[in-house]
């Protein structure tokens, strides 16, 4: 990497570090900034800095929120017998757009993964069945994402929901709208096949 005065090599280092962002996306928005007005550096300064002060998990769902419980667990309006089970926080958003779901939530906070040492123990299970044991939950759906960590989560799960007297079902999953059978991989069609519904 050329050499850049400390501060700026420095900032450069912490850009790198930030999912998506390579040297050169780092170096174009290290200049950026630079070049930016006092308050505009001193905006992002505040953002970052309330961002790690006033958020913190959900106590009910583990959302990330910056009143516990969050929006979604402390609105009367949704249904609280109907829970998604979702991986992430940004997994709710889409949930969201689509209008189709009036239910609570519930973060894991990341997948089954024994390659990357990520365990029962490392997401929010143990707090997910204290919520259905106590609780008048009728319907838990997983909505992992269709990867292998994301199914293997879904079938665990499953497993130790369903002897709690809940209905445990899963998304469907299958051919995008506008997508085209010719370059879908095998997996996605045979789930296609196997949500299918009467017309």
């Amino acid at each position: 990497m050329p050499e850049y005065a400390k501060p700026m090599a420095r900032l450069i280092e912490e850009l790198k570090r930030l999912p998506g962002i390579g040297t050169k996306s780092a170096q174009r928005v290290a200049f950026h900034l630079l070049k930016a007005d006092d308050g505009d550096a001193e905006r992002l300064a505040d953002a970052i800095r309330d961002l790690k002060q006033s958020l913190r998990l959900c106590e009910l769902c583990n959302n990330v929120t910056d009143v516990s419980p969050c929006s979604y667990c402390s609105d009367s309006m949704r249904s609280s017998r109907q829970v998604c089970v979702v991986e992430e926080p940004t997994n709710i958003v889409p949930i969201e757009k689509s209008g189709q779901f009036q239910g609570q939530y519930h973060v894991l906070h990341g997948a089954l993964s024994p390659l990357q040492g990520i365990g029962p123990d490392q997401l929010r299970i143990a707090n997910l069945l204290e919520r259905i044991q106590s609780s008048a939950v009728e319907e838990v759906i997983l909505a992992t994402n269709a990867t292998v960590e994301g199914e293997a989560t879904a079938v665990y799960l499953s497993k130790l929901l369903k002897p709690l007297g809940v209905t445990v079902t899963r998304i469907a999953m299958g051919i995008p709208v506008g997508g085209d059978l010719e370059y879908l991989d095998s997996v996605t069609i045979g789930r296609s096949l196997q949500g299918r519904k009467e017309m």
